[in-house]
């Protein structure tokens, strides 16, 4: 059990790790030209935020959260999802006193105990956007803006932008009634957890993925039919703000997300080549989620997207992420004293941002040479006792093997001036 990851959660490998780190570049890079700073919150919270902030008709809530009790008997919970701590942290160090909007955005591990399957895991990774203080529809369509430019950065193909509005606390009851008295004639037809959220949350078994649930809600009323005044303004101008810079859309009143803070806009990114779970990204508005969880009233919109997820979309397009520069110079090394010179070196040229390396399991020189090239190295710098005595280095090229005796004070210079030798 010891050397087995757990159930649900996967090792991200040295010879992989590059792909991580290419998706945080391009995340970062894009999230600074729209204007939002990363906040990095806890990995676990009290459990009663979540509670309270996803709903506790959830299946998050319901099913899938590693909630225990602390030493000091206080219910933790590794967090579910990302937006709920950052309005806490939002709430608790007084966001709302300065200038709004707050824009921030976060890549974090989360963690939903639920069926592992192809891009969701027991412990996941999540970049989500978090935007407070801006009540009008064009931040709305800035943040699927970002989502969309993201995707195009990267080279995703065939993706659709699904959107929806499920209304406010102002027109939803209506049409809880409505959904409900349609629904009524088929609870003996609905799943067992439908029926729980009959009552409480009839949306959200518009979202249930009971094959025999969705032939049912097929042709219930849609919300759309009920919005307010306010709701309904506020939709059309999200959609002629997607059309102002050509983003293409379809309405879908199915879209509800499957968490209880969302209001008025919602939406998701779906890709239709990554199996049944097509959403590559998801979310909407939340302006009473602040002071639900103990703020101030304030508008609130975000989005989220598994990692795990996207890099799954990329593979299915067969788009290669850009693997890590190889070495540039690797010190083959004949004799002690070589080596400790190569040591030295080997500081010098790092001091001067030359990828390089040396030997450092004892091998012998031929399979020094053996590294070097299955390394991809660039350039190879030979030290033996002769080179020493004469305070030189034998470089040799490892594309055409050609070889050069340089100055040991002068190989820093001269290994600069080779095409492709630094980046």
């Amino acid at each position: 059990m010891i050397t087995k990851a757990p159930r649900g959660t996967k090792d991200v490998m040295p010879s992989e790790s590059y792909k991580w780190h290419y998706l945080e570049k391009i995340i970062r890079e894009i999230t600074q030209l729209f204007g939002y700073k990363e906040i990095r919150t806890p990995i676990f919270e009290h459990t009663e935020l979540f509670v309270r902030g996803v709903g506790d008709t959830t299946d998050i809530v319901q099913k899938e959260m590693y909630t225990f009790l602390d030493k000091g008997n206080r219910s933790i919970t590794l967090k579910p999802e990302g937006t709920a701590g950052v309005v806490r942290a939002y709430i608790e160090h007084g966001l709302h006193n300065v200038a709004q909007p707050i824009k921030m955005y976060y890549i974090t591990p989360v963690f939903r105990y639920e069926n592992p399957q192809a891009g969701r895991l027991r412990q996941h990774h999540q970049f989500g956007v978090e935007v407070f203080g801006a009540k009008e529809a064009s931040i709305d369509g800035e943040i699927i803006a970002l989502a969309m430019k993201l995707f195009d950065s990267l080279g995703l193909k065939g993706l659709e932008l699904n959107i929806n509005s499920i209304g406010c606390p102002n027109c939803r009851p209506k049409y809880h009634e409505v959904l409900k008295k349609y629904l009524e004639e088929h609870l003996d037809e609905l799943c067992q957890t439908c029926n729980t959220r009959y009552e409480k949350n009839p949306l959200r078994i518009l979202d249930c993925k009971n094959k025999e649930c969705g032939v049912i809600v097929k042709d219930a009323p849609i919300i759309l039919d009920y919005l307010c005044e306010e709701c309904s303004t506020h939709f059309e101008e999200l959609q002629s703000y997607l059309a102002a810079i050509g983003i293409e859309y379809k309405i879908n009143p199915m879209i509800v997300r499957g968490l209880d803070y969302y209001s008025k806009t919602v939406f998701e990114i779906i890709s239709n080549q990554i199996g049944a779970q097509g959403t590559v990204c998801g979310g909407g508005r939340y302006d009473g989620l602040v002071k639900e969880c103990g703020g101030p009233d304030t508008p609130g919109a975000g989005f989220g997207l598994g990692l795990e997820r996207l890099l799954l979309a990329l593979e299915s397009q067969n788009i290669e992420i850009p693997q890590q520069e190889a070495r540039d110079i690797y010190f083959v090394t004949i004799g002690q004293q070589a080596r400790y010179k190569a040591f030295e070196l080997l500081q010098l040229m790092r001091a001067n941002d030359i990828l390089a390396d040396m030997d450092h399991v004892g091998r012998s020189v031929k399979a020094q040479f053996k590294f070097a090239d299955k390394a991809s190295v660039s350039w190879v710098c030979i030290l033996g006792e002769e080179e020493i005595q004469n305070n030189q280095i034998k470089v040799r090229s490892m594309e055409d093997g050609s070889e050069e005796l340089v100055s040991q004070d002068k190989v820093v210079d001269y290994l600069k001036s080779k095409k492709g030798a630094v980046k």
